[in-house]
């Protein structure tokens, strides 16, 4: 029988937890609960993480990151729901569907009445807390403590709000990723350490227009980075979602936001761009130092665009480069701020009685199709990095079972002992960590990104994905930005890995196009999915 996870119930103290948690036959024993620690950043792609083994990787390492990788199990087949920040942070804190959780798009769209794991943490005796991007329109429910950035959250000298702030955010002096941590250590330091705690540690970085620290200005200056396979690709076999689109470096990087070309942001036609005025007031929050720094640096940039004039297929290679360059620089302090975080758990013997993962609210274009950002369903924004480092569990070891964001919440709830509320539709991942897969391991994903007209115009889509498989429908009206739209698209991934080769249609994959448009429908069917 389910225990009813809202009947009152003493704290946790030293509690007893069953055997099935740990993965052994032992009997039960007296022991601490665990700790947990989620670390998730924004847009962070799993090819910019070393343990993947990525070339970007390679050139650019991230050894406190991979460091975490060494103590547990690094995830290859992690996927997110819905590929964008919002819903994937809705998905996180509910173990729902974005369609069940309300949050489909940006802004507004979470349904408030719906149960946060940390709420039931919180209900059982952990103390919680968040800090750094929150990027949901209602307060963070079931927390403790918190500090949480103003909308997406500015690179310098950000705002936070906290309970102590009566509702309004308050500038803090300081780089966002450092910041972030800071506030983390402060929650550590003050909690009660008789108790067990869950911290989320949700940072701001990568996410757009990759602002770097002050110190990280200068790094991979001399670094050449490799163009992806696909960085020219033609689109050919696609559906016109992939031609449509507005998310091609080429195309839709802008040389003064994204690039940090200051000096152009008045020269025709640079000062067109819809972004200009956003560095620029991202500049002028900086103090007298962090903007003498800048601008020393980025002058070097325009020095080498006005020496080169690059045009056409050299303008894309030329902005691939400094994008790769920004981007991995911010990586860097992320990956600083992970070791940062790791030193004072192992200082203060936290080590061994904290689960602390690490993941991204998606993945991400590294210059792949030509293009940057996410919100499509191939793999380099549908697939997000994972690392969990459990105590007691598998220690450097990799996992290819098919794993999603809604799984979070139950993995959470499963560690400290709380039976999972029916209505999540999440799995929890700690049968995992052992290094098996248990005979009944879910067989396919479910995605659906429904964020259009917006931002990059990305037609709205669903799909399946089996471990070799992929099926994705593209659908929507015809409007005064793009014609209709009713178009399927069918991958072989492991002869077709870069999904350029659309199979839909062809005689010989009739039996697997079959198959995986039933399960489509079944998924739809069962959750109840009201738009496709």
């Amino acid at each position: 029988m389910k225990k009813n996870l809202f009947q009152s119930m003493s704290l946790m103290a030293p509690v007893l937890l069953l055997s099935a948690c740990s993965g052994t036959k032992e009997k039960a024993t007296e022991t601490k609960p665990l700790n947990i620690i989620h670390i998730m950043t924004d847009d962070h792609s799993f090819q910019t993480i070393s343990a993947y083994g990525h070339a970007l990787g390679k050139l650019a390492p991230t050894p406190n990151i991979d460091r975490l990788a060494a103590r547990g199990v690094l995830f290859r087949q992690a996927f997110v729901e819905n590929s964008l920040s919002t819903p994937s942070r809705a998905c996180l804190m509910t173990g729902l569907y974005s369609h069940q959780n309300g949050q489909r798009q940006l802004g507004k769209g979470i349904d408030t009445t719906k149960v946060f794991f940390s709420e039931i943490l919180q209900q059982h005796g952990y103390q919680t807390a968040v800090v750094g991007k929150w990027h949901m329109q209602c307060e963070p429910k079931g927390f403790d403590y918190y500090q949480v950035l103003w909308d997406q959250g500015e690179y310098y000298n950000p705002e936070f709000k906290s309970k102590e702030t009566n509702g309004e955010y308050v500038k803090r002096e300081g780089y966002a990723t450092k910041l972030t941590t800071d506030y983390a250590l402060e929650f550590l330091e003050k909690r009660d350490p008789n108790k067990p705690f869950c911290l989320l540690v949700h940072q701001k970085a990568p996410h757009r227009n990759w602002m770097p620290e002050e110190k990280y200005l200068h790094l991979y200056e001399d670094v050449e980075f490799p163009l992806p396979e696909t960085f020219d690709d033609d689109y050919a076999t696609r559906c016109d979602a992939a031609r449509t689109q507005e998310m091609r470096i080429a195309d839709h990087m802008t040389l003064v936001y994204d690039l940090k070309l200051n000096e152009l942001k008045d020269t025709p036609p640079y000062n067109k761009e819809w972004s200009s005025q956003g560095l620029q007031n991202s500049l002028d929050r900086m103090n007298p130092q962090q903007r003498e720094a800048w601008e020393t640096a980025y002058k070097t940039r325009h020095e080498d665009f006005k020496q080169k004039q690059p045009q056409g297929k050299d303008l894309a290679k030329w902005k691939y480069q400094q994008y790769l360059k920004d981007y991995l620089r911010c990586i860097k302090t992320v990956d600083d701020e992970v070791g940062r975080l790791l030193d004072y758990l192992e200082k203060n013997n936290l080590m061994e009685n904290t689960v602390i993962v690490y993941t991204s609210d998606q993945g991400f274009y590294m210059g792949e199709h030509g293009w940057f950002d996410k919100r499509f369903m191939y793999e380099e924004s549908f697939r997000t990095p994972l690392i969990i480092s459990y105590p007691g569990k598998a220690k450097g070891i990799e996992n290819t079972d098919l794993v999603q964001n809604i799984d979070y919440a139950p993995t959470y709830l499963d560690i400290a002992g709380i039976e999972k509320p029916e209505y999540m539709v999440g799995t929890s991942l700690v049968p995992l960590l052992d290094g098996k897969t248990p005979a009944d391991w879910r067989k396919y994903l479910y995605y659906h990104y429904y964020d259009y007209p917006a931002i990059h115009m990305v037609r709205r889509h669903d799909g399946v994905r089996d471990k070799q498989y992929k099926l994705i429908h593209f659908y929507g009206d015809k409007d005064e930005h793009r014609e209709a739209i009713n178009c399927n698209e069918l991958y072989d991934l492991q002869a077709d890995p870069n999904e350029q080769n659309n199979l839909y249609g062809k005689a010989e994959y009739k039996d697997v196009q079959d198959r995986l448009q039933q399960q489509l429908d079944r998924f739809r069917q069962e959750q109840q999915v009201d738009e496709w």
